[in-house]
């Protein structure tokens, strides 16, 4: 248990896509938390993935994440006397200790290939052992190591653990805990880019920052003991943990955007009110002493105690969440609501849906009409709506009745999977990434367009396709596409 007198929490996402619901579900407790004990709560940006990390994805967290009611005392927007709040921002830190790590022999370069570290791999899944660094570099000769590095080989730097015995460590939620040191590997601490992992900048940041407490998935206990032997070898004292249960799926499988939506941005256009999400959350992981289910965040905070923490899984369920959304919504005034409902048409939103349908509108009232899908979030994928006359030959060769809508399948999977690339999306960029899949693939864009509009407005008939997408905004995309990919593999089984 750490000495240090003042509590210090922090959430650090790496901004690499959407804003993650679990991102917002760690970042309350560890805000609460920090609130109950007048400590400090920090947002940490995790962006050593260079090829992945973008700064809109930074940006859309903040703002997400300050819609649903989480707000820091430190961060890259906020600064603070721990900064700077972004990794990338740190790397001679993480150098620094790294050198120190080789200098006193807790380290070591590890000049294996990316070419023999997959051949590795496929040996010993053949095999049927552990997957797993063999340690070839372990014990490499410091001299030779020295003459490869200065001959301008490519490394990376590993930490050297333990290989017999186990790791034993409390866990302030969970007690106890035991971890065999033989299912441990030698994790990369620098990659050959220069840039830390995850293990090293996590570890190197939670001391500068004087972090005491880790609040973060239990799916994180598996580097519990790679984050304390970094620990060890510093000579540092560690952090108390707390490893909360995950979000959990209906069959309780790890919460996905497969199975469920985890943008928070989804549950901001789906109408949620950002408190009962907020509440919605606490639930997720903790229980009033009373067993009453609608609190405000302020009296999570008064009544905050860790042994109510829960560590069965929690069952992510939508019907509950719209249930307690309304109980919320039952507590605002007529004159709230009518605020809250005008802050979700938004006249931002309004004024570029109108000149879409301002020549189709004959009258006031068939504005609804005309506009319903920009605003629900369910509209249904019209799979008997679908006139494809020509689909790809070589998906329809034979006789299979289904090979269309198989081929119509995949094709909505590909699309959403470069969509979900996208920061957001903007009607030049998509309609051409359509057109290019098209003359990858061999459709025909008249028939992919359409089955697109179908999946995108639920309609065969609508404004400009991709002028709509962009107004309909990424996460209702995602969402009607997995929608539609649902619906089409339904239809398939039939």
């Amino acid at each position: 248990m750490s000495s240090k007198s003042t509590v210090r929490v922090r959430v650090a996402p790496s901004p690499t896509g959407d804003p993650h619901v679990g991102t917002a579900y760690i970042g309350l407790f560890n805000m609460v938390f920090a609130r109950r004990n007048g400590g400090q709560f920090i947002l940490r940006i995790e962006d050593t993935d260079q090829k992945r990390s973008n700064p809109e994805s930074e940006q859309a967290i903040s703002d997400y994440l300050r819609w649903v009611g989480i707000e820091w005392d430190e961060g890259p927007d906020k600064g603070g006397p721990k900064g700077p709040y972004r990794q990338s921002e740190r790397t001679a830190i993480y150098t620094e200790h790294a050198t120190k790590l080789l200098d006193s022999g807790a380290a070591y370069r590890c000049f294996c290939t990316p070419e023999r570290l997959t051949e590795m791999r496929a040996e010993q899944r053949k095999a049927g052992g552990n997957i797993g660094y063999d340690r070839r570099c372990r014990d490499l000769d410091p001299g030779e190591a020295e003459t490869r590095m200065q001959n301008g080989e490519s490394f990376t730097v590993r930490m050297k653990m333990p290989v017999d015995g186990e790791t034993v460590f409390e866990d302030a939620l969970r007690g106890t805990i035991c971890y065999p040191n033989q299912q441990i590997d030698d994790q990369v601490l620098l990659k050959s880019d220069g840039f830390p992992t995850y293990h090293l900048a996590n570890v190197v940041d939670d001391h500068l920052m004087e972090i005491t407490h880790v609040f973060r998935a239990e799916e994180w206990i598996p580097s519990t003991p790679k984050h304390l032997a970094l620990y060890e070898a510093f000579g540092w004292e560690p952090p108390v943990f707390v490893h909360l249960s995950l979000l959990r799926n209906p069959d309780r499988s790890k919460i996905s955007k497969r199975k469920n939506p985890v943008s928070l941005e989804w549950y901001r256009e789906a109408g949620f009110l950002p408190q009962a999400l907020l509440n919605f959350l606490a639930l997720m992981g903790w229980s009033m002493q009373d067993e009453r289910e609608c609190f405000s965040c302020d009296e999570l905070v008064s009544e905050f105690d860790l042994n109510r923490l829960k560590v069965t899984e929690p069952v992510f369920d939508l019907q509950k969440l719209e249930w307690l959304n309304s109980q919320w919504m039952r507590l605002l005034s007529p004159e709230e609501l009518a605020t809250e409902i005008r802050g979700f048409m938004t006249e931002e939103r309004l004024t570029k849906i109108l000149p879409l349908i301002h020549e189709r509108l004959h009258r006031l009232d068939g504005f609804t009409e005309l506009t319903n899908y920009f605003f629900a979030m369910d509209v249904g994928f019209p799979v008997d709506d679908l006139k494809i006359k020509r689909w790809p030959t070589k998906e329809t060769d034979g006789d299979d009745p289904k090979a269309p809508l198989r081929a119509l399948n995949k094709a909505l999977k590909a699309i959403l999977e470069e969509i979900e690339t996208l920061p957001k999306l903007e009607a030049e960029d998509l309609e051409q990434r359509l057109r290019d899949f098209c003359e990858r693939t061999g459709w025909k864009t008249k028939e992919l367009f359409m089955a697109t509009r179908l999946v995108a407005t639920g309609r065969a008939a609508s404004p400009p396709l991709f002028e709509t997408m962009e107004i309909l905004g990424k996460a209702r995309i995602q969402y009607r596409f997995r929608q539609a990919i649902e619906t089409l593999r339904g239809a398939i089984k039939k």
